[in-house]
């Protein structure tokens, strides 16, 4: 069915009857004459039968250019007739009677394949019925009458003449009212001296001049944005003799744009973190006072700790409990909110904010409505804010995004006098949906990077072992950002004969299985340390623990499903693997592809130790080497990850510059001194992890340390037990000399009848007494279950019964076997 199209006071149909809109036309006063491309006459009207005495009959079928009286004239420089779309201009034509005329004609060129002639052309017949002077009337009707401009002629004086009735309509004033009165006084607003002065421009130079203006019409409560053209006014010899001001109503298109620009800002500032709250204030600061007076976000209190899938969100009878993430305002301190930020408000069935939620809609309130004033009556506290700020129109609009309901936005508006509309509505409810994804995105990632920071905290060390040799801090901090917790690692592990194990490593990547591979090679470091490997073999044996990871996630992803994300290969890390003897202060480093470690002397000098370059572990193909360092008591050794000493902003070298002078400054404690690293070095959200690990050394005195030669013959035993038992009288453990004696008969004779020359004794007194005998034996012994009448094997069993611990170490000329007892408080 056609919709009516209206026209002035009128509605036509659109399918207007052809022969009605001849007769209204009046289609004879028009010549109207259609030709082929050959110049053939096609068609011929009772127009210009009028005109040149032919009838259609005569003329129809004959060559239009018999009919001229002279060639047409061609303009210099133009194409030919057949290749313009459009001819204009003064012909000579022969009347029938045979008198010449001169036409004014106008020819349209239609385009080849269109289903009409070829050429139309139309020439204009005096009317001479039209009254006298009626275009003159036309003109003043026209102007006062322009339905789309407001309009206003000014004179020299800037002094206005004349003012259309759309003029009359925007200032509320009748041009009889304004006549004689300028510009600024007529509207009494910025926009109205900016006006002026854009006139006075025009009457000086004589060129047009176009403002934007923003004012407010008496009577109205919506600011109106004016499209204002001004031009000068000329006599016939071309004086300026006034100025004409023509604004247009650009309401609608300027609130458009200043929605699509807000849209734009939303998308720009909303998401910019994953950071719940600070993605909650994003969408109220964005709001405020672009579109409201007052804006909070409120979250549900439900969903702070929920699993996934959440919990049901709204519940069926109320009340709702809320938690306002974020609040904004046009007055400081918002003032307007009830609940504070950070707060926990419950809002009962038929609140604003409950029905909202449960229908899942956003909606449209005026104060005054039956649902509001029902709800402010039972809210007190609310109602007096209402009334002392004047709040008159309010929205509420869900946050919901991937099924998940997650609150709600409140937008108020009070300062501004004009109450949100329909586009308002629409508006508030895309920011929102942007702002609700970004919001639903942060809570995911928080929840992800909890339980991945959790994972990863439970895998470092909780607490840092009792050892002799070294006094150690240590400070762990997840990356900030987007990047997630990483792979980073520390230990700290007791070794035999009172040495130190001290680790940093470095898993490429973040997120939980960084996190989860990171814990596998801890683990897998702390075995091959308890078996007493050297530092470049323990790194070799990891190298290849890591190819092999990498080789069974290349099988993996064989198998992953398409269109899911594959992990072949990704698995990569660096480490820095010490030793520290405090019996021979002998530190042995060795290191896969990590930052090289610090050494602080206790003059204060830094250096770095110099490690050859190694590859990180999983690359494989290179050797790992050992370095060994002796170190003077007291010395400092400074591990780290990369993620200390590189960032966005500054080159590695820079950072290690940086880390010297941060260790080179006297420090209260070790403690001490990793927060005066950190806080040199690091941002306030760092964009790795970062692992450090100080360690003062120290050393045993010579005292505490006794060393005997065994020589291979059984007879010897008896001997070393007395030499033993004379040395811990010598040491104050007297309490300990029955163990002590079982242990070492146990194993010198074990060395002497099972094993190589040379056979060496040891015996170290720290906070532990730790017996060390040593063979050139390559032979490892192990505890067996001896039967009822076997004359030996209770040996080692007897050792590791009355023991703390007892292990067996290799080196480079045999074994050396080792127990450590407790002893008792002095």
């Amino acid at each position: 069915m056609e919709q009516p199209v209206t026209v002035g006071r009128a509605t036509r149909a659109s399918g207007e009857e052809p022969e009605a809109l001849e007769a209204l036309v009046g289609a004879s006063l028009t010549a109207r004459v259609t030709l082929d491309e050959n110049g053939t006459v096609t068609g011929w009207n009772a127009g210009a039968e009028r005109l040149l005495g032919y009838s259609a009959g005569q003329l129809t079928g004959h060559r239009a250019a018999d009919l001229l009286a002279e060639p047409i004239p061609v303009r210099g420089g133009l194409p030919t007739l057949a290749e313009l779309p459009r001819w204009n201009g003064d012909i000579a034509l022969r009347h029938r009677d045979g008198r010449k005329l001169t036409v004014r004609i106008l020819a349209h060129h239609r385009p080849p394949g269109a289903d009409a002639p070829a050429w139309l052309i139309v020439s204009a017949l005096t009317d001479r019925q039209s009254p006298a002077g009626l275009d003159d009337s036309l003109v003043s009707w026209s102007f006062a009458q322009s339905p789309c401009c407001a309009q206003a002629i000014y004179d020299t004086r800037l002094r206005l003449r004349r003012a259309n009735a759309d003029m009359e309509r925007a200032t509320a004033l009748t041009e009889e009212e304004m006549r004689g009165l300028r510009v600024s006084e007529i509207v009494d607003d910025g926009a109205g001296l900016r006006a002026e002065r854009g006139m006075a421009r025009v009457l000086r130079t004589g060129e047009p001049e176009y403002q934007e203006n923003y004012l407010r019409a008496p009577g109205e409560s919506r600011e109106h944005a004016w499209s204002v053209f001004m031009s000068a006014l000329r006599d016939h010899e071309g004086t300026v003799q006034g100025v004409c001001l023509s604004a247009h109503d650009m309401t609608e298109q300027f609130w458009a744009r200043k929605r699509l620009q807000l849209i734009a800002e939303a998308s720009r500032r909303i998401g910019s973190t994953l950071d719940v709250t600070r993605t909650a204030q994003e969408l109220a600061d964005v709001t405020v006072p672009a579109l409201a007076d007052f804006v909070s976000v409120d979250l549900l209190a439900a969903l702070d700790d929920a699993p996934e899938p959440p919990v049901p969100a709204v519940p069926a009878e109320g009340p709702l409990l809320l938690r306002r993430a974020a609040v904004r305002s046009v007055t400081p301190d918002a003032p307007e909110s009830v609940v504070a930020a950070g707060a926990v408000g419950s809002y009962p069935a038929g609140s604003l904010h409950f029905e909202s939620l449960r229908t899942g809609r956003p909606a449209l309130h005026e104060v005054s409505d039956t649902g509001v004033t029902a709800w402010l009556a039972r809210d007190p506290a609310r109602a007096a804010r209402v009334r002392a700020f004047g709040i008159h129109s309010v929205m509420t609009v869900p946050l919901a995004a991937r099924g998940t309901t997650l609150g709600v936005a409140f937008f108020v508006r009070h300062r501004n006098q004009e109450p949100f509309g329909h586009d308002d509505l629409v508006l508030a409810g895309e920011l929102a949906a942007r702002a609700a994804v970004s919001i639903d995105n942060a809570r995911r990632y928080t929840r992800e990077r909890t339980t991945a920071v959790t994972l990863q905290r439970s895998l470092l060390p909780q607490r840092l072992p009792r050892q002799a040799a070294v006094d150690v801090a240590s400070r762990y901090l997840p990356a900030g950002g987007h990047v997630g917790v990483g792979g980073d690692w520390f230990d700290v592990i007791p070794l035999s004969g009172a040495r130190v194990a001290l680790v940093v490593g470095d898993v490429v990547g973040h997120g939980l299985v960084a996190s989860a591979t990171m814990g596998r090679l801890r683990t897998a470091v702390r075995t091959l340390a308890d078996i007493d490997l050297p530092c470049d073999e323990l790194l070799t044996h990891l190298d290849d623990l890591v190819a092999r990871l990498n080789t069974e996630e290349e099988s993996d992803g064989e198998r992953t499903p398409a269109g899911s994300a594959k992990t072949s290969g990704d698995v990569g890390a660096t480490c820095l693997y010490a030793v520290y003897d405090p019996v021979t202060r002998r530190c042995c480093f060795s290191g896969a592809g990590h930052p090289v470690p610090a050494v602080v002397s206790p003059e204060g000098t830094v250096e770095l130790v110099g490690l050859p370059a190694a590859p990180p572990l999983g690359v494989g193909g290179l050797p790992y080497e050992a370095t060994e360092v002796v170190l003077p008591e007291g010395s400092l050794l400074a591990l780290y990850t990369n993620g200390l000493i590189e960032a966005p902003d500054r080159d590695p070298d820079t950072g290690v510059h940086r880390l010297r002078e941060a260790l080179a400054r006297p420090a209260a404690s070790l403690e001490a001194l990793c927060d005066t690293v950190l806080a040199d070095l690091l941002p306030q959200r760092p964009a790795d992890d970062v692992a450090l690990l100080i360690a003062r050394t120290r050393a045993l005195d010579a005292r505490q340390v006794a060393t005997w030669a065994v020589p291979a013959d059984p007879s010897a035993v008896a001997q070393t037990r007395k030499d033993v038992v004379a040395q811990l009288e010598r040491w104050g453990l007297s309490d300990a000399e029955f163990v002590t004696e079982l242990i070492v008969s146990e194993l010198v004779t074990n060395a002497i009848r099972h094993a190589e020359p040379p056979v060496q004794l040891r015996l170290i007194h720290d906070t532990t007494l730790i017996c060390e005998v040593s063979d050139g034996g390559t032979t490892a012994p192990h505890l067996r279950r001896a039967r009822t009448y076997d004359e030996g094997g209770r040996g080692l069993l007897l050792v590791a019964q009355l023991t703390e611990r007892w292990g067996t170490r290799q080196s480079a000329t045999g074994k050396t076997i080792w127990a450590e007892q407790t002893l008792s408080p002095a």
